[in-house]
């Protein structure tokens, strides 16, 4: 078994690149089928495969014995060429690929440090790949693993006591820009988990108005209702802008849906009154030409981040305390790996000695069939098992060199546990 784990992620690269290797939802299980060998790619790049996809990382955790191939493969399934992937992609082998799990889900390696949001997207990744038929007994054990640290480590530690969430940081940014948030219009474009978090923190201010609009209307209506707002088609966007002073968009859409063009003439119908937006998509929900009108205010994941990476200081006992919890269980897991390679041995020692056993009771039924003895039948039998199991390591012992003999010797006394026996 090999595990790795490659891809990129907010530490590694802009927003700019991570949207070009995004996997949204509904292409997931292709790419799944794909770098697994179980679609139309020329050849089979990773027994096992997982696709963590979220704002601020896209990662592929495999077992495979072609780590460098799965890394090409992430830029090549995009269209794009390695080359401009390259600088910032991580590779990570083995013990650094569970450690990096563990770290993810526990919220070490987030842009706000304990979030919570990640532990489900994993979750999630796990069960794409589990219906997708490419989680088998080394990833399975992986996540497992990975969703039992984080647990431990929230619950051990106070990594999550005073996070600064992405939603709260939207509106301390908002607040930056508006004395009050409860005299604005607040507009949200998108209905996932995302939107309902920052929905939840700018309705907890009390705007003046609340809407969800969506593709899927029911879905903006049961969102909506959620926090006594409005709701709308997103076809109805153009002629809605206009009336909202915040827009905060999270999609799942590979092409941007507010273009520079539908700002301008938002902004100009507004006659020129500030407007505040929020991205929190992956690709980016909004041209970002968008950020260089003067009456616009344009922030992405990646400028939250650094809201609320300036009040984390005091959480550095609580990192170390983590760190140590993930180190140890990272050598628990090592140690489970290795003794998996082990096992395809043991399985044949078994198949071995259950042959001789198998030969000598024969023997023994055709003796007992000729009327013999079952006493000497019974001496006979645990005589010839007995010089049966131990031909092969006598053998080895009496035929080796003289320096091969010390380590067979030491070896055959502790797999026959002979220390102390003369």
């Amino acid at each position: 078994m090999q595990l790795f784990a490659c891809g990129v992620n907010h530490h590694t690269a802009p927003v700019a690149i991570r949207e070009r290797v995004a996997f949204p939802p509904d292409i997931l299980p292709r790419a799944l089928a794909d770098v697994t060998g179980q679609g139309t790619s020329a050849g089979r790049l990773a027994r096992e495969a997982a696709i963590l996809s979220t704002c601020n990382r896209t990662e592929i955790y495999c077992n495979t014995n072609e780590p460098d191939g799965v890394a090409e493969w992430l830029a090549s399934f995009h269209g794009l060429p390695p080359r401009e992937v390259k600088p910032y992609l991580y590779l990570l082998p083995r013990q650094d690929a569970a450690n990096h799990a563990f770290r993810v889900a526990s919220g070490l390696d987030s842009m706000v440090l304990g979030e919570t949001q990640i532990l489900g997207q994993m979750k999630q990744a796990a069960e794409k790949a589990h219906d997708a038929g490419t989680l088998g007994l080394l990833l399975n054990k992986l996540f497992q693993r990975t969703f039992s640290v984080a647990k431990e480590v929230r619950t051990a530690t106070e990594i999550g006591s005073s996070t600064v969430s992405m939603s709260a940081a939207a509106v301390t940014l908002a607040e930056r820009i508006f004395p009050s948030i409860a005299g604005q219009a607040v507009l949200f474009i998108g209905a996932g988990e995302m939107i309902e978090l920052v929905a939840t923190h700018f309705a907890a201010r009390n705007p003046r108005r609340l809407m969800v609009v969506n593709r899927t209307i029911e879905r903006a209506r049961d969102l909506a209702a959620k926090f006594g707002g409005e709701a709308a088609a997103l076809t109805n966007l153009p002629e809605l802008l206009p009336e909202f002073d915040i827009l905060v968009t999270s999609t799942a859409s590979p092409l941007p849906i507010v273009g520079l063009g539908l700002v301008e003439r938002a902004v100009k119908a507004r006659k020129h009154r500030p407007m505040f937006m929020v991205d929190l998509a992956v690709p980016r929900d909004i041209e970002t030409e968008v950020g260089e009108l003067d009456d616009v205010f344009l922030y992405t994941v990646d400028d939250l981040g650094e809201v609320v990476r300036s009040g984390q200081d005091n959480r550095a006992s609580a990192v170390t305390q983590a760190e140590a919890i993930i180190a140890a269980r990272v050598h628990e897991f090592m140690h489970w790996m290795e003794t998996r390679q082990a096992v395809p041995v043991i399985r044949s020692l078994r198949d071995h000695g259950e042959r001789l056993r198998r030969h000598e009771l024969d023997k023994a039924h055709k003796a007992l069939q000729r009327g013999e003895d079952p006493q000497a039948v019974l001496e006979a039998l645990s005589r010839g098992l007995l010089n049966k199991l131990l031909h092969d390591p006598s053998h080895a012992l009496n035929q080796a060199g003289e320096n091969e003999r010390q380590e067979l010797v030491r070896l055959v006394s502790r797999l026959y546990n002979l220390h102390g026996e003369n």
